[in-house]
């Protein structure tokens, strides 16, 4: 009987790919160091709205280092997790969604509660002081240069009328003298 290989070959960790400490790469770069064809590159582009590469004056793609890094990351989700596009799309989604909902705390953890006290407290003087000030300070309104707006019916006519005493009706019968 015949032996089965693998389907998914045996690949070093996205980590294990040594970024060069450059602005920007051209695809081929990132090709070789992904070790995936350009061709899956610019597929990607368009699966992927995460990759985003700039293109410069000549058209060419240039990477950035972030997006060498979410390539490895895109490439480790589909080749070594085994995630269909739209999978991996929708676990980058929410690693996004997680990373962004979580604000860092000012307050470091500690194993003991107790020693948080202090901060907690330096904290909320800082915000009584601030909410002191800002009630404290003037408000300033901001004021039109133009006056208030009226209504096309109160407004005088551009035109002026025969009956208006500063109309200076033309004179002469129109005909000119030769």
């Amino acid at each position: 009987m015949a032996q089965h290989q693998p389907i998914r070959k045996n690949v070093p960790p996205a980590g294990a790919a040594e970024i060069p400490d450059k602005l920007y790469f051209r695809i081929g770069e990132v090709s070789r160091l992904c070790d995936v064809p350009a061709y899956v590159l610019r597929f990607w582009e368009s699966e992927f709205p995460q990759l985003k590469p700039h293109k410069g004056g000549t058209g060419q793609r240039l990477y950035r280092r972030r997006d060498v890094e979410a390539v490895l990351h895109i490439k480790s989700l589909l080749y070594d997790e085994g995630y269909t596009i739209p999978g991996a799309r929708a676990v980058i989604k929410t690693e996004h969604r997680q990373k962004t909902s979580q604000l860092p705390l000012a307050i470091e953890a500690t194993s003991r509660p107790a020693a948080a006290i202090p901060q907690l407290r330096r904290l909320q003087k800082e915000m009584r002081d601030l909410l002191a000030h800002l009630s404290n300070s003037p408000v300033r309104t901001v004021q039109s240069i133009r006056g208030p707006r009226t209504n096309a019916a109160s407004r005088p006519s551009a035109r002026r009328s025969m009956t208006d005493p500063l109309f200076d009706p033309p004179t002469g019968s129109g005909k000119s003298r030769s």
